[in-house]
């Protein structure tokens, strides 16, 4: 649910269901842009983020395709958030009971986002 997404900010509620996906994409800068900053805060559940960096030993979430390339996991519990740069691959899962995530970020639009399974290599 989007609360507010103007030329400035967004606020977004994120609800996940058990395992449920954001696949691997990435926000890009555009003429306007450096491209979205978002921060996200899990308010309940768990949620597995996945960003560019060291590849972590294990991995708590299930990906959904072999077109994932980033595998640093930072799990977010409850009253935990993490901010991620704008152009940073990432996804994301909700944990075995789902989760609830507030997101705030910068403007919010379909044209910056960069999904990996759509890239050309």
């Amino acid at each position: 649910m989007t609360y507010v997404n103007t030329n400035r900010v967004c606020a977004k509620e994120l609800v996940l269901f058990p395992y449920q996906t954001c696949p691997e994409h990435r926000h890009i800068g555009s003429q306007v842009s450096k491209g979205k900053e978002e921060t996200f805060r899990c308010r309940r559940g768990k949620v597995y983020l996945y960003i560019e960096g060291k590849k972590s030993e294990t991995m708590q979430a299930r990906p959904i395709n072999s077109k994932v390339t980033v595998y640093h996991e930072i799990v977010l519990n409850e009253g935990e958030q993490y901010t991620i740069i704008p152009n940073t691959k990432h996804w994301f899962q909700g944990g075995s009971e789902g989760a609830v995530v507030s997101e705030f970020s910068t403007r919010s639009s379909d044209e910056t986002d960069m999904f990996s399974a759509n890239e050309v290599s």
